[in-house]
């Protein structure tokens, strides 16, 4: 495959930054994307130019890194998948692919196609864990837990907080990746101790590093890797209403 790319380049967060076209040349179709960006990357240091910065870690779509805004889609033409997981037979012969990173103001970019993602630490810091004494280990089975709320809860779990919603949405909002938070622990017997302090905590967190609101689109849910349900913000909404009402 012969590909044109035009990738967002930038030097650092107070730079401006513009597009720059590569042309690549031969290029497998079951070659992943990263690894096409691998190539790129090793024929400019080949010639001495600067390479591409991207972020990846894990390479297998669990850790959410990888985050690329690819032809106008979150993690590229495929779904439910990460950019790790993105293969260039999704392309054709030909294509010019425009590869951007997060554009959210809460993601400042760091250099060319890297973000800080810093913000979503700091809604977690604010409440996403559990801190109850439970002095001797209890036995595993002795909290019941209805099989409707266990399936819930490892769904919303699933989510890798890779930023996707906040890119989908017209408003960087960050509902999606927040009510998922809130949910996979509110939604155990653990978890319900601080339920309340949780989702108020962590939604104040959210409007603070400047999050915009629900555009109630669904757009997060459609380019979420982890099909993370729009439910959950339904659910955090009524959380939240709860807690500040009692």
């Amino acid at each position: 495959m012969n590909l044109t790319l035009k990738i967002w380049k930038q030097s650092g967060p107070k730079e401006k930054g513009k597009f720059v076209t590569y042309t690549l040349k031969e290029i497998s179709p079951n070659c992943s994307f990263l690894e096409m960006l691998d190539i790129l990357n090793e024929q400019l240091i080949n010639k001495g130019e600067e390479p591409v910065a991207f972020d990846h870690d894990c390479r297998e779509g669990i850790c959410g890194t990888c985050s690329l805004y690819i032809n106008g889609r979150p993690h590229g033409p495929d779904d439910a998948v990460t950019t790790c997981q993105l293969h260039m037979r999704k392309f054709k012969d030909g294509d010019t692919i425009i590869i951007e990173p997060w554009r959210a103001k809460p993601f400042p970019v760091v250099k060319d196609l890297i973000v800080d993602r810093s913000a979503f630490d700091k809604i977690i810091q604010e409440g996403g864990y559990i801190s109850v004494n439970t002095g001797g280990a209890a036995e595993a089975n002795s909290i019941l837990v209805s099989k409707p709320n266990a399936e819930l809860s490892m769904d919303a779990a699933a989510c890798i907080g890779c930023g996707a919603c906040v890119a989908a949405c017209k408003n960087a909002s960050a509902m999606l990746f927040v009510s998922a938070k809130v949910a996979h622990l509110g939604l155990l017997p653990q978890g319900r101790i601080e339920a309340k302090e949780r989702v108020k905590k962590m939604v104040a967190m959210m409007d603070a590093v400047g999050f915009g609101n629900c555009t109630n689109t669904y757009a997060c849910e459609a380019e979420c890797p982890k099909l993370i349900s729009r439910s959950n913000i339904a659910r955090m909404n009524r959380e939240f209403m709860c807690a500040k009402v009692s």
